[in-house]
């Protein structure tokens, strides 16, 4: 009897196991060759914000938060200390231009004022003391002279008659020398006289020009010294309101001390901080805008100032055409500032994703809208509504803009 023989093929059970090892294997060389690797994370799409990436008009402006002041503030500052003894004017006066304020008693500058006039009467009486004694002295000098004079004339008659008597041999020689003698003593001694009278004459006049120039100075000193007085009563140096009056009764007030202010409301300015990232687009005569009660006003920047302090750096604007009603010191606007011209851009809308990223990348949607894939972008300007994307987007795409905190290092989200 012939025996069936069974064809088992090319494939046999016991390498079953061995075939479903190397598609494994296969399959895993061709997903680590060709697969993607990049991290993932699940994430609830009902907690995300997306947005789409459009081409539109870029306003470049930056909303800062401005605050009313006085055009122009002054401090109210003693030119002289006391001790404050009357107060004329409250906190929040009204005040004119020579109002008084604040009265001011200094018991060392009235003595020091008595002291002085002490001392300018004193000098001005040795001054007439002197200039009556100098007239004494011209007056000794001038009959000094006139007997000299007479001498003069004496003793010269006489030398001539002793030299007429003498040629003539009437007279020996000896007289006739001795009279000689005095007379050309009486003409030197004459000769002296004269020249010590100019040189009194010019000593007095030096003299007294010294003398009325110091009593000139100690009169000066006392106009000042009244002048010091007239300091202890603080006036208001312009038209304006009085503010931050920070003195009592009875209060010793130092020099140049700061004890209020007065704020000159004929006109106001908008003073505002503003982020250190624009610190090199800020700069004067930029115009910016606000809106109140459904009007809108017109600003521009004034004055920039170079400090920055906690991120910030301030400036003032001022208006350029019509004021608020009712404007009052303190009042807060939000102010558009116009940083440049308005361009066609590629416009993304601003969102917490920026915290994270610092706009250098971002979450891309397929268009499944279930998955977001991490892309490098470059941002350049923004404003207070949309960022300018420079690079890495195109328009119709869709965006991540929500906070990223949750996301990790992760690189694609799935979206359930």
């Amino acid at each position: 009897m012939d025996k069936i023989i069974e064809n088992k093929g090319l494939i046999r059970k016991k390498h079953i196991p061995y075939i479903i090892a190397g598609a494994v294997a296969l399959a895993l060389i061709i997903w680590s060759i060709f697969g993607d690797h990049r991290s993932q994370l699940r994430v609830d799409k009902r907690g995300i914000s997306s947005a789409m990436v459009e081409r539109g008009l870029f306003n470049d402006f930056v909303r800062v938060t401005g605050q009313v002041q006085p055009i122009t503030t002054i401090q109210l500052t003693p030119l002289e200390g006391g001790v404050v003894e009357q107060i004329l004017k409250e906190e929040g006066a009204i005040v004119k231009r020579g109002d008084a304020i604040i009265k001011l008693t200094n018991s060392q500058l009235n003595l020091a004022i008595l002291e002085s006039e002490a001392s300018l009467a004193e000098k001005e009486n040795f001054l007439r003391n002197t200039l009556v004694q100098m007239e004494q002295q011209k007056l000794d000098l001038a009959q000094s002279r006139l007997q000299l004079n007479l001498d003069v004339e004496r003793k010269h008659r006489r030398y001539t008659q002793n030299l007429r008597m003498y040629q003539e041999k009437l007279i020996p020689g000896e007289e006739y020398l001795q009279s000689k003698e005095d007379y050309d003593l009486a003409v030197k001694s004459h000769t002296l006289l004269i020249e010590r009278q100019k040189q009194d004459s010019l000593y007095r006049t030096i003299q007294i020009e010294n003398m009325q120039e110091s009593l000139a100075s100690m009169r000066k000193s006392m106009v000042l010294i009244r002048e010091r007085v007239n300091n202890l009563t603080l006036k208001s140096p312009i038209d304006g309101q009085l503010g931050s009056l920070d003195v009592v009764l009875g209060q010793s007030v130092s020099t140049g001390g700061n004890i209020g202010r007065i704020s000159d409301l004929s006109d106001f300015k908008i003073e505002a901080m503003i982020d250190e990232h624009y610190i090199d687009r800020v700069r004067p005569d930029l115009e910016a805008t606000f809106e109140r009660q459904s009007n809108k006003f017109s600003l521009k920047v004034k004055k920039v100032y170079p400090d920055v302090r906690n991120g910030q750096f301030k400036t003032d604007l001022s208006f350029t055409g019509e004021r608020p009603d009712n404007i009052r010191t303190g009042q807060t606007y939000y102010i558009n500032m116009e940083l440049g011209k308005a361009d066609n851009s590629i416009i993304i809308p601003k969102g917490t994703f920026y915290q994270k990223t610092g706009g250098s990348w971002i979450f891309v949607l397929d268009k499944s809208g279930e998955k977001a894939y991490k892309r490098a972008i470059r941002i350049g300007r923004q404003n207070p509504n949309y960022y300018e994307v420079l690079d890495g987007l195109e328009p119709g795409e869709s965006v991540i803009v929500s906070g990223y905190e949750s996301f990790g290092n992760n690189e694609i989200l799935i979206l359930k």
